[in-house]
């Protein structure tokens, strides 16, 4: 009789059964920050071995290490590390990776605070960042400097324009490691490690943990890779509070049953807004005109809660829009319950210089919309009120 490898379960199933520790169905809650030790020696080899989850909170939690392990499954990787946010997963892989000399690659189409950490504090550190179109074809291979560049950094779908990036062509990069935001897609609908990508980060804050109560970022690689991050992490501190690694734990159990029902809401929503006289664009990589929809039908097995919506009039109707909705509410986050608005001009990539914004194209009339669970009809005569009195 020969063993058999069991049967690869769904992302549905992973997500269920992906980091528990112990018997109780419940994620356990551990927030001690210290362990006592039995001998000296124990004491030793807690110290300096990676990860190690009972000698001291800031080198690994027994709760923390349930939720790096759920995430590691559920992007079919080796390992997982988790952070007290996605900035400082963004942070510590570059500073852990990267000295001084060194070379980056990195998307134009980013998030505000990973572009301003990576033009602000790289060049402080005398690590070179070069900015590409990561829509272009081959951009972020011509970009790379053998021998030079560490890292190529991309996200995909991006925010807040929902570019995407060809994680095929980027999985094929040879020499720098290869990091991939995938945030707004989450594991269930784009796995980049699949591609070829080394390493798949996200802002657990959003989608993951999905209740607007947890603060966390998380990244997933080949345990080598893992441990070399780590070992700086120890000393960068970004770590994870075991009471948000264990609401993470508690939003990953219905991660998939809510994401697909807000991408189908999504969808509803992103049709009727680009039918509205209003819209000068909808960029939402579900509708056929966003222009890499094809890319997203390759790459992605459904299309998200995020779009934007850039209002021909403007500033304007874009604030009447954010300020006029009711049931949806104004605020700056994603990928929980509650459907948000927001001006990315004025919110989430107020830090960018006027010629930083357009060359992201980022208007003033661009209204970053996350879909929740509420009910579609519920959402489409909200967003309708809102057109009309814009």
């Amino acid at each position: 009789m020969t063993d058999t490898p069991p049967p690869r379960l769904s992302p549905d199933s992973i997500a269920i059964r992906a980091g528990r520790p112990d018997s109780g169905l419940a994620p356990t809650l551990c927030p001690s920050t210290t362990w006592v030790n039995p001998t000296l020696e124990d004491a030793r080899r807690g110290a300096l071995r990676p990860r190690s989850d009972r000698f001291y909170a800031r080198y690994s939690n027994p709760t923390v290490r349930a939720f790096e392990d759920a995430m590691a499954e559920m992007e079919g990787a080796e390992a997982g590390l988790a952070f007290g946010s996605g900035m400082g997963a963004v942070a510590t892989i570059v500073l852990a990776l990267c000295s001084s000399g060194d070379h980056i690659v990195a998307q134009r189409q980013v998030y505000s605070g990973t572009q301003l950490f990576l033009q602000g504090v790289c060049p402080r550190f005398g690590i070179e960042v070069t900015f590409v179109d990561g829509t272009e074809s081959g951009a972020f291979a011509a970009a790379v400097r053998p021998g030079q560049t560490m890292l190529v950094l991309a996200e995909t779908p991006a925010n807040p324009q929902l570019a995407l990036v060809d994680l095929a062509e980027l999985g094929a990069i040879a020499g720098p490691i290869t990091v991939v935001d995938s945030t707004f897609a989450t594991p269930i609908f784009q796995r980049p490690l699949e591609f070829g990508v080394d390493v798949v980060l996200h802002s657990a804050t959003k989608g993951i943990a999905g209740h607007n109560d947890a603060t966390l970022g998380v990244i997933a690689a080949e345990l080598d890779l893992i441990h070399a991050v780590w070992s700086y992490s120890v000393l960068h501190g970004a770590v994870a509070s075991p009471f948000d690694a264990m609401n993470g734990l508690r939003g990953l159990r219905t991660l998939p049953v809510r994401v697909r029902r807000q991408a189908d809401t999504a969808r509803q929503l992103a049709l009727f807004l680009e039918a509205s006289e209003l819209a000068k664009s909808v960029r939402y990589p579900g509708l056929e005109s966003h222009p890499q929809h094809e890319l997203a039908c390759r790459q992605m097995s459904g299309f998200g809660s995020v779009m934007a919506v850039d209002f021909a009039g403007g500033s304007d109707v874009a604030r009447q829009f954010c300020e006029g909705v009711r049931l949806a509410k104004m605020a700056t986050s994603l990928g929980g319950p509650e459907t948000l608005v927001t001006c990315p001009a004025l919110t989430t990539h107020a830090g960018l210089l006027p010629a930083e914004l357009e060359a992201a194209d980022i208007t003033p009339g661009l209204v970053r919309i996350s879909v929740g669970l509420e009910h579609p009809d519920d959402l489409l005569a909200d967003f309708a009120q809102a057109l009309a009195a814009s």
